[in-house]
């Protein structure tokens, strides 16, 4: 696809627009399929181009974020609760250039919203050694036996982030998937990818080991179907699917392995409002045990 390149003041010569690449497995490959989208400013003017992730890209993705389950969910709490700190101070560090993004895509009060993204990265941090404490559970049996009850992470998760926030609405969807120990491959905003591909950027160089969080940018109703319908993604977030009937799709298809799902909310999500738990909890398993007591 042709860019669009404007001219560097006072030096004759044409500055040339970025192509920006996809996050997988802790690195940026370019599509498989080779293509590319302009991306545009909520202005309409030409900003960058975005791969077009495919069905190959999907599945590469899925791949990296199984292989990184393991030892991402075996990590401590602790250790994932620092690591998205350490997100935050990243976020922090380019929070000028998150703001400029933000302000491109959706205009707005950006810095308002830069700001609220990192503060939900620590405010998910801190739930780390906590989700476990407050879900968990000593279980009364009759018989002489502890029977205890502790939430675990489900596995990998596509996300198909919001279309209307790019930034926040990703922090404030992807964030209580990782924390908990799951892995995530996500979908980013079709029309806005930039605070996305962004914020991959600070993932990458952060602690957050590579696959845990993978990133795809293109069409959701073209590469959405093959998150939905994939056998070893174990849940689905479709916090950013906006066609009824597209979600209605996708549904059908995790029933095939049984996804935990999150449906799309009939009415507009404030992605600044308290978040609360609520989105911790769908992608977590409540495993018991029973162990005799000492006599």
């Amino acid at each position: 696809m042709p860019t669009e390149s404007t001219s560097v003041s006072g030096s004759g010569r044409l500055a040339v627009r970025k192509t920006y690449k996809l996050f997988i497995g802790g690195a940026f490959p370019r599509s498989e399929s080779g293509r590319s989208y302009a991306v545009t400013s909520s202005g309409g003017d030409f900003l960058a181009n975005a791969a077009l992730a495919s069905r190959k890209d999907a599945r590469d993705a899925v791949r990296a974020a199984r292989g990184a389950f393991g030892k991402w969910s075996a990590a401590t709490a602790y250790n994932r609760g620092q690591i998205l700190y350490r997100v935050a101070e990243m976020l922090e560090g380019r929070r000028a250039q998150f703001i400029d993004e933000v302000s491109l895509s959706e205009g707005g009060d950006a810095a308002s919203t830069v700001d609220a993204a990192i503060d939900l990265w620590v405010w998910y941090a801190g739930w780390s050694d906590k989700i476990t404490q407050v879900y968990g559970n000593a279980n009364p049996v009759a018989g002489p036996f502890f029977n205890l009850s502790s939430p675990e992470p489900t596995g990998v998760v596509g996300l198909v982030a919001p279309q209307e926030s790019p930034l926040l609405g990703l922090v404030a969807t992807l964030a209580p998937i990782i924390v908990t120990g799951n892995t995530a491959v996500v979908l980013a905003a079709e029309d806005r990818p930039l605070p996305a591909i962004t914020l991959a950027e600070v993932l990458a160089t952060s602690d957050l080991p590579g696959g845990v969080v993978n990133l795809l940018t293109g069409r959701v109703a073209e590469t959405a179907p093959w998150l939905a319908s994939h056998m070893d993604v174990n849940g689905l977030d479709l916090a950013g699917v906006t066609d009824p009937a597209l979600a209605a799709d996708l549904e059908a298809a995790a029933a095939d392995n049984l996804k935990r799902v999150v449906r799309p909310g009939a009415t507009p999500v404030d992605w600044h409002a308290d978040p609360g738990v609520g989105r911790m909890t769908p992608f977590l398993e409540t495993k018991t045990v029973w162990h005799p007591k000492g006599v």
